[in-house]
């Protein structure tokens, strides 16, 4: 019960290491609690698999209680469990390695692994709750830099299992008698390899945070781009925005409008473009006449382009079928439409549905469920010929996304979304996993929000300008471009592959370790050894002197399975 008890603690504490708390230190606690549940004498494999089961239910359920606004408690739910399946493989592993010398790395390790699965399973992955989202306002942030989010969850694991190592051995050298305490008697392995575990990646974050300070100053000889980003809020929060649409589009060129009357006065300087949220124009300006004009309008009162998230009617559109396009197009003030960025990573359950015929029999939730379908692209428009990485909502959760944008030539980075299905704590969340982006790349990232929290974002992660929720605005600033790429832009990948392929030796490995794989060979040659030797030429008897030899030798390997 106690162990039960901790591995609930220890995955609420996780849970608060994100926004709207973000104390992003009960992160290592967590896992030095959770480590401690697992290497315990008696906890087994399968109880390894319900106390990881149990830490991701106490983490998930009270993380993302805003999917309920959208479709009800039981989703809610039902996700978290699903979710919760990843933290139980983990633990069940754990348990297989713990036995394996250095295990406060091989768990650090195995964390990462089930991180990559469940950002990739099922449906695309899921990749919300990944550990380094939480740690933007913590020192090791920089770590992103070096080898992107999963290096970041990797630290911050090692730290945990690292420090619930140390405890532990400390505990043992209390647990002996007096006389041992008093000559220091301490394994030394069991201090030496999370010490030096710990250090590591003290280390290795007191290289990187300099150059990530630095990056917000810029070199000094890097262009800049005045940039304006519009919120123009919806008339309430819930899934009948949709039935609002024109009324959030007119209130996105009515706040428009009015930055052009404060650029006009003086009161805030002209930016070169501007960027509207996801879903700012779910009217289709390319079929629409009037939402094309009213979008025009806006751009020309500001007399630069802007970037507009709208819903665009794909070719097979049908009224039984209304395929769409979550699209952020380049809207001129002169040309009107340009290019523009089709979301390529779209939301299952959300903006289409996974076989819908067989979901559509479980649940009436599934006609809420769009008909989106996933673009294709570089992930880079240009506005007034500045190259703008896009990453819509709920793209920037994925690693691969901006870092292709970057990849094809970005200099800086923009995230339209949209919230207002959503609460506070939600837009609090996808902000954070927008400054683990803008230090990842090394680029200023602009959110643009239908409610917010729209903000600008610093290379080093700092928030430089934000708006309040469910409140009109816009945001002004001026920022650097820049056209370095960082270790986890060209690397990422790669550290991320190396973690899980290392998970998965030392899996392969503890399995050898322990046995596993000898154990029925074993058993079959000793049932063969015994067989043998209890056979003999005087009809299969034996006497009483090979009875007992036999008896004998039985025992010899019993006691060398034990």
């Amino acid at each position: 019960m106690f162990r039960l008890l901790v591995a609930v603690t220890a995955g609420l504490l996780l849970c608060i290491s994100f926004p709207p708390i973000g104390w992003w230190w009960s992160a290592v606690v967590s896992f030095a609690l959770l480590s401690w549940v697992l290497t315990h004498p008696r906890t087994t494999p399968a109880g390894g698999l319900g106390y990881g089961f149990l830490f991701g239910l106490a983490f998930y359920v009270p993380l993302i209680p805003w999917i309920s606004g959208l479709v009800g408690p039981v989703p809610w739910l039902a996700l978290s469990a699903m979710e919760a399946l990843f933290p139980a493989i983990f633990g069940l592993l754990a348990v297989v390695v713990r036995r394996v010398p250095g295990w406060p790395l091989w768990l650090a390790v195995l964390w990462t692994a089930q991180e990559w699965l469940k950002s990739t399973v099922p449906f695309g992955g899921f990749p919300w709750g990944v550990v380094g989202f939480g740690q933007t306002n913590g020192p090791f942030l920089a770590l992103v830099q070096l080898g992107g989010v999963s290096l970041l969850s990797f630290g911050i694991a090692l730290m945990g299992t690292s420090l619930a190592a140390l405890v532990l051995e400390v505990a043992r050298w209390w647990q002996h008698s007096s006389a041992a305490k008093t000559a220091g008697h301490v394994s030394l392995p069991g201090v030496l390899m999370p010490g030096l575990c710990i250090t590591a990646v003290l280390l290795t974050t007191a290289v990187a945070a300099p150059q990530v300070r630095r990056a917000a100053g810029g070199a000094g000889n890097e262009p800049t781009v005045t940039v304006a980003a519009v919120q123009g809020n919806v008339p309430r929060l819930g899934l009948d925005f949709n039935s609002q649409r024109r009324a959030v589009l007119d209130n996105h060129v009515r706040q428009t409008v009015q930055l052009a009357d404060d650029v006009r006065a003086g009161r805030a300087p002209q930016p070169q473009f501007v960027i509207w949220p996801e879903n700012s124009s779910d009217i289709d300006p390319m079929t629409n006449a009037d939402a094309a004009q009213q979008i025009s309008v806006a751009a020309q009162a500001i007399g630069a382009p802007i970037l507009v998230g709208a819903v665009v009617a794909r070719p097979d559109w049908t009224p039984q079928n209304p395929y769409a396009s979550n699209t952020v197009v380049v809207w001129d003030p002169v040309t009107g439409p340009g290019e523009r960025h089709d979301k390529q990573i779209i939301q299952p359950f959300g903006e289409y549905l996974p076989w819908r015929g067989f979901f559509r029999h479980l649940s009436s939730f599934a006609d809420r469920a769009g008909y989106f379908v996933p673009g294709s692209g570089s992930g880079v428009v240009h506005a007034a010929g500045v190259p703008v990485g896009v990453a819509t909502c709920w793209e920037v959760i994925f690693d691969r996304a901006l870092r292709e944008s970057v990849r094809n030539g970005a200099q800086l980075l923009a995230v339209p979304t949209n919230n207002a299905t959503f609460d506070q704590n939600m837009s609090e969340q996808l902000l954070a996993f927008a400054r683990a982006r803008a230090v990842e790349h090394d680029r200023y990232v602009v959110v643009a929000g239908t409610v917010g929290i729209s903000a600008v974002i610093a290379p080093d992660g700092a928030e430089i300008a934000r708006t309040q929720f469910f409140t009109p605005g816009y945001l002004d600033l001026t920022m650097r471009l820049k056209t370095s790429e960082t270790l986890a832009t060209r690397w990422g990948p790669l550290v991320q592959w190396v973690l899980v392929g290392a998970a998965i030796s030392v899996v392969i490995g503890a399995m050898l370790h322990n046995g596993w794989f000898m154990r029925p060979f074993r058993r079959r040659r000793r049932e063969r050894d015994a067989g043998s030797m209890s056979g003999g030429e005087d009809d299969g008897e034996n006497t009483p002197e090979q009875g007992d030899s036999t008896a004998a030798l039985a025992g010899q390997h019993d006691k060398g399975e034990s």
